[in-house]
């Protein structure tokens, strides 16, 4: 038995360590730390509940919106008010921007370098993986980067700035859009899907939706042999990513843009291919094995404690470990679609979730919701009311759930005196790189690192960089 500790990962958001045991050539046990202790939820007790709107989304500078879309619902569940259908629709828009600049990022500037590794010059697929995604010079990578900039105009002209809009407020959206601007954005959403379709795709985006099974989707990209999408799929086939980094095949979404009492994705879990209801009354935040004060069970969010414990004794992380009905939970791309019933993913993941089936799911996700987008788009009233008004009682509690690109986000408020007595967050990358609980069990990532090949002389194993990656982590978020 040999340990290994991988760290600090370079391209993610935040500091990240993994702590690795080697037996027989293959990861036996997978410790996962989050070393960076940030305290938001400590900074918001106190406040006047208005300052959640300002302080929640600085959280995390490439995911603010979504940290917005879950302080304004929980303020909004308190103050029992319901968003403005338009208000709703920009929210929604505003929201989808941010996440699919996050796939794309993800993709170009994260995932795929790696695949430029020396480790990989024998492979067929290394000079244009090279060409394309190399450091320096990669032409994908460059091409990606202005189409993305013009993409991002649409939080712009809706919500002022990005990141960090002040826009979205409980009741809905704080600034009216007119018919010019609807135009402007419509144009905008146009043109990036020109460059989705010829680039990353190399087809047209809703036939790629539409795609029902795994021999569909090779088939696919067979077709389209330029695609940055089908190199990936090459590289992945040729390395054996669609049977690595299988988790606990729990799956979790809190559902994402409603719209009429309904979302896009629908909210719900599924454990091994059953689904289920989601009953968030049985969400718990276990700290036993997390540099924080452990003083009894663990407790719902809306009744926890973000307390650091000075002797760190019993931790390993200043990650929580999150559970629902107990059991660590997956989230992100991969789990909205499966939750949702996507037959392509369902496809991909009959055997297991894996490295290659999160990434996919991305790209089915940017394929999915930006023509949804253009649906919102044209169904905004310049003429109708765009928020409602709201004030929040002495007493009250309020949950604000959402999916950010990397999965369920909550917010959970107590308000007591007027203020913020208690105010507590599960990022989605605390579910997927929780540690232990007390009964033991790994959580997300954990899980889905034991089984991985470790080269002889390996420091830095290539495989359990890919697997990490493909969960995208962002640990500014995780430790709030």
């Amino acid at each position: 038995m040999s340990r290994l500790i991988v760290g600090p990962f370079n391209r993610v958001e935040g500091d990240l360590e993994v702590r690795l045991e080697v037996a027989g050539g293959a990861v036996a046990r997978a410790e996962v730390v989050s070393p960076l202790y940030r305290g938001f939820e400590n900074m918001l007790r106190g406040k006047d509940v208005r300052d959640a709107l300002v302080i929640a989304p600085r959280i995390c500078g490439i995911c603010s919106v979504s940290q917005s879309v879950a302080a304004t619902r929980a303020i909004a569940a308190a103050q029992g008010l319901v968003p403005m259908p338009n208000g709703q629709l920009v929210t929604n828009i505003v929201h989808a921007t941010e996440n699919i600049a996050d796939h794309l990022t993800h993709f170009h500037l994260f995932f795929m370098p790696d695949f430029a590794r020396p480790a990989y010059v024998a492979r067929l697929w290394f000079d244009e993986m090279q060409a394309r995604f190399g450091n320096g010079s990669g032409g994908s990578r460059r091409a990606m980067l202005a189409p993305r900039a013009e993409f991002l105009h649409v939080v712009g002209i809706l919500a002022g700035k990005w990141p960090h809009t002040m826009t979205l407020q409980p009741g809905g959206a704080a600034r009216v859009v007119t018919a010019n601007e609807l135009r402007r954005l419509s144009g905008v959403l146009a043109g990036f899907r020109r460059y989705l379709e010829a680039a990353l795709f190399g087809g047209p985006l809703d036939a790629f939706a539409a795609l029902t099974d795994e021999d569909a989707l090779l088939a696919w990209a067979e077709a389209r042999p330029r695609a940055d999408l089908s190199l990936f799929l090459r590289a992945s086939r040729d390395l054996g990513l669609n049977r690595l980094g299988r988790g606990n095949d729990h799956y979790l979404s809190f559902g994402a843009y409603p719209r009429d009492d309904t979302c896009l994705f629908a909210p719900g879990r599924v454990n091994c291919n059953d689904s289920a209801a989601l009953d968030t009354a049985r969400i718990t935040e276990d700290v036993s094995h997390a540099w924080l004060a452990d003083d009894g069970p663990a407790r719902h969010p809306i009744d926890g404690r973000t307390e650091p414990d000075p002797e760190m004794r019993t931790g390993y992380s200043w990650c929580k470990a999150p559970r629902l009905d107990g059991a660590p939970a997956e989230t992100g791309a991969l789990a909205r679609l499966v939750v949702a019933g996507n037959p392509l993913l369902c496809s991909l993941t009959q055997k297991g979730g894996n490295a290659e089936a999160r990434i996919v799911a991305r790209m089915v996700e940017i394929a999915r919701v930006l023509p949804e987008m253009e649906r919102w788009l044209h169904a905004i009233r310049p003429e109708e009311p765009f928020i409602a008004h709201g004030e929040t009682p002495p007493a009250a509690r309020g949950a604000g759930l959402t999916e950010a690109a990397r999965g369920a986000l909550g917010h959970w408020l107590r308000v007591e005196g007027g203020r913020i007595a208690n105010y507590q967050i599960i990022a989605p990358t605390t579910w997927n790189f929780s540690p232990r609980d007390a009964s033991g069990t790994p959580g997300p990532l954990e899980q889905a690192l034991v089984g991985l090949p470790v080269a002889a002389g390996e420091d830095v194993p290539v495989m359990v960089q890919h697997v990490v990656r493909s969960f995208d982590p962002c640990m500014v978020c995780t430790v709030h």
